[in-house]
C-alpha cells in the first residue's frame, strides 16, 4: 500500500530522531519516494548526510538560502501523499494547532494539501498536559491523523506514555492511512488465542489456537479504521499497532472482560478457541499420583461468551467462528442459529491450527460463501470487508 505513495517524513528535536533512520530505510524497502525535512533541533541528533545517504531523494533543512529558486515550505509537500512527522514533539504540535509558521517545518505543515501524521515523542508529564493534550484535541479535529504515542520506559528514566512508536509499528499504521477507511471511527471488540482451564497449579486443559486469525483481524480492523479492543489468552503474538488488549487466561476471565466492554462497542467478533467446560474441583496443590492414582475431575459448563453477547438488549453486530472437523456447513449453520447470530466464519481444524493460512467459509442464514485457501492476513480483510458491507 506504501508502493509509489510520496511521503514527507519530518524530524524534530527529540532522542527519538534516531528510530527516523530506520524509518526512512523502511518506507523506501516498501516502495515510497521519500523527502525528509529537518529542523533546526532535529540535526543535533542526526546529520541531513544520514538521511541522504538512506535513500531520501531531498533533504530540506532551512526555508532561506537555498540553491533552488523554489520556496521549500511550499515545494516540500507539492503533490506529496503524506507528511509525516516522526518523531513529533510537543512543541510542533502546539505549533501546528495554533496556526504559527516561524520556521521550516511549521510553515510547511501550515502550507501542506496532503493529510498529515503525527508520531508524538516527549515525557510522559509533557504529553499528559493539558495543553498538550488540547492541542493533540484540536489537531484530530482539524483531520491530523495520531501514530502513538507508546507507552514505556523513556531516556529520561521517567516511564508512561509518550515514546515513539518503533518504526515498524508506524509502518503498520500507516497502511492505514492509504487503506479503504471501511469501519471509520467504529468500535470492535474482539476475542482471539486459547483458554487454559487449570486442573492444579501445574497443570492445565488448553487447545491448539495460535491467536493467529484473530490478531491479523484486529489489525485488518486498525487499518479499516476501527477502534480496536483485542481480548487475548494465553499467546506469545506481539499486538497489533494502535489495538488495545485486554490479558486473559481462563474462559471465564474472558467472558468477563468482554461482558465489561462490549457495551462501548457496535462489532464483536468471537475468534477465540474457548473452552466449554472447566474443572470445578481444581486443586490449589500439585497433584502427586503416588497419592492421588488417577484423579477424578469434575466438568463445569463454561459461560457462552458469543451468545450472551448476541441476547444483550442493544447487542452489537456478532460475528461466530466455528472449528470443526466435519460436516462443516452444517455444524457452522446450526451454531448460527443456536447462538442467534448472522455470520459464521467457519474452517475446517486441519485447515487453520497452528498455521499461517486458513481456508473458511461465510456461513449466514441463507448463504454459504467459500474463500480459497490464504494468508490469514487475507482473510481478514475480506472479514473486515463483509462486516463492513453488512454494517454500512
Amino acid at each position: 500500500m506504501l508502493s509509489g505513495q510520496k511521503i514527507v517524513l519530518a524530524v524534530t528535536g527529540s532522542i527519538a530522531a534516531y528510530k527516523s533512520c530506520e524509518l526512512l530505510r523502511l518506507l523506501i524497502k516498501r516502495g515510497a519516494q521519500v523527502s525528509v525535512i529537518m529542523t533546526e533541533a532535529a540535526q543535533r541528533f542526526v546529520t541531513p548526510l544520514t538521511f541522504q545517504a538512506l535513500g531520501a531523494s531531498q533533504v530540506y533543512t532551512a526555508d532561506w538560502n537555498q540553491t533552488s529558486s523554489a520556496i521549500p515550505h511550499i515545494e516540500a509537500t507539492r503533490n506529496a501523499s503524506l507528511l509525516l512527522v516522526a518523531p513529533a514533539t510537543a512543541n510542533i504540535l502546539a505549533k501546528a494547532a495554533q496556526g504559527i509558521a516561524d520556521d521550516l517545518l511549521s510553515a510547511a505543515i501550515l502550507a501542506a494539501r496532503c493529510p498529515v501524521a503525527y508520531a508524538p515523542a516527549m515525557n510522559t508529564f509533557m504529553w499528559h498536559n493539558q495543553a498538550t493534550q488540547r492541542n493533540v484535541t484540536q489537531l484530530t479535529q482539524d483531520g491530523a491523523i495520531f501514530l502513538g504515542p507508546a507507552s514505556g520506559e523513556q531516556a529520561c528514566g521517567d516511564s508512561g506514555s509518550g515514546r515513539m512508536l518503533e518504526p515498524d509499528e508506524i509502518i503498520e499504521l500507516l497502511q492505514g492511512a492509504f487503506s479503504p477507511r471501511l469501519l471509520d471511527r467504529c468500535r470492535v471488540l474482539i476475542t482471539a488465542g486459547p483458554t487454559y482451564e487449570p486442573i492444579d497449579p501445574v497443570r492445565g486443559i488448553t487447545n491448539l489456537s495460535s491467536g493467529k486469525q484473530g490478531f491479523a483481524i484486529a489489525k485488518a480492523a486498525v487499518l479499516a479504521g476501527a477502534e480496536v479492543t483485542l481480548v487475548a489468552g494465553r499467546t506469545d503474538l506481539k499486538t497489533p499497532a494502535g489495538v488495545k488488549r485486554i490479558d486473559v487466561t481462563t474462559a471465564r476471565e474472558m467472558y468477563d472482560a468482554v461482558m465489561h466492554e462490549v457495551s462501548q462497542h457496535e462489532i464483536f467478533i468471537s475468534v477465540a478457541a474457548v473452552a466449554d467446560w472447566r474443572v470445578a474441583n481444581a486443586s490449589d496443590h500439585k497433584i502427586k499420583k503416588e497419592y492421588a492414582g488417577t484423579p477424578d475431575l469434575i466438568f463445569e459448563e463454561n459461560p457462552d461468551i458469543l451468545a450472551s453477547v448476541a441476547a444483550l438488549e442493544n447487542a452489537p453486530y456478532c460475528v461466530g467462528f466455528a472449528a470443526e472437523t466435519d460436516n462443516l456447513i452444517d455444524n457452522a449453520r446450526a451454531k448460527l442459529f443456536r447462538k442467534n447470530v448472522p455470520l459464521i466464519v467457519a474452517n475446517l481444524v486441519s485447515d487453520a491450527m497452528n498455521q499461517d493460512t486458513n481456508a473458511v467459509v461465510f456461513v449466514e442464514r441463507d448463504a454459504a460463501t467459500p474463500l480459497a485457501k490464504a494468508t490469514k492476513e487475507h482473510i481478514a480483510q475480506a472479514l473486515i470487508a463483509k462486516i463492513a458491507q453488512e454494517v454500512n
